[in-house]
This record gives C-alpha cells, structure tokens and sequence, in this order.
C-alpha cells in the first residue's frame, strides 16, 4: 500500500490561493509516482473558513509560533483580523494527518499558512514557517515545502 501524505491542495492544480491560481507541480507529482506516495489534498485556509479568492495574509508582527501561543495574529490586507480562520485550517491539517496516520507533508513555500522556510510577516518575505507548517511540526509531522509551478 502507498504511504500517504498531506499536500497543499494548490500543489496539485487546485484553484484554492488567495488570487483562485494555482501553483501546480509536475516534478512533485512525478516524484510521488515514483516514491509511490498518495497525495491527500488539504488547503489550510479554505478549511479555515476563508473564502477563494480572498484578500492576501501575513503574520502581523513576529512569528507562526507566536499566532499559536496566542502572541500575535495573521491579518489581511485589509486590516481583517483571521487569526480564527488561520487556527482552524491548521488543527484541521494536524486532524487529517492524525485521522489518516500521516506522518510527512508537502505544502506550499512562502504561504503564511503553509511555508517551511519562508513565510511573510507585516507583508514582508522572512524566514520562518507558516501556521500550519510550525503546528503540524509540533506534533513531529515532517514537513518539506514546494515552490510550485515546476513542469
């Protein structure tokens, strides 16, 4: 049986960024045929609530980690707090990793929700994880993050 793994649904040719493109992958996907791995689709912020297209996001002032330790919050470009809707597409992720006993991830780089290395705060591209990424880390899923849009 294939090993399955949690993949940014953008990844997988799904309209579901904030501007309703999507950052489909060809060399991750070719890797998951030869690596035999199943992708299961995840898109954190639609899970979250917020809708497709939607204004884009960042953290507002510091950190992932802080938004999880209640420290700081993820705001839009409109000024719109959704912190809430960041919280809960993250839980959602960990709850799809744990209901399915995943233990790896593939998810989108630079999202505030879904970057590994490289993530935005106060609009700003900075090191860091996003929200989802530094949860689902917490909880010893590994988590490796994806461009996107290679052929």
């Amino acid at each position: 049986m294939n090993e399955k793994v949690l993949v940014s649904a953008c990844l997988l040719g799904a309209p579901c960024r904030f501007d309703s493109r999507h950052c489909k992958d060809g060399v991750l996907e070719r890797q998951f045929a030869r690596e035999g791995l199943e992708p299961v689709p995840f898109c954190p912020e639609e899970h979250g609530g917020l809708g497709t297209p939607r204004p884009s996001s960042w953290i507002e002032r510091s950190s992932a980690a802080d938004v999880l330790d209640g420290r700081d919050r993820v705001v839009s470009a409109e000024g719109e707090d959704v912190t809430p809707q960041f919280l809960r597409g993250a839980l959602g992720a960990l709850e799809q990793c744990r209901s399915l006993g995943l233990k790896r991830a593939f998810l989108k780089e630079r999202s505030p929700s879904c970057g590994t290395c490289q993530t935005h705060v106060d609009g700003v591209r900075v090191e860091g994880p996003g929200v989802t990424t530094e949860l689902l880390r917490r909880h010893g899923i590994e988590v490796t993050g994806v461009e996107g849009r290679r052929e």
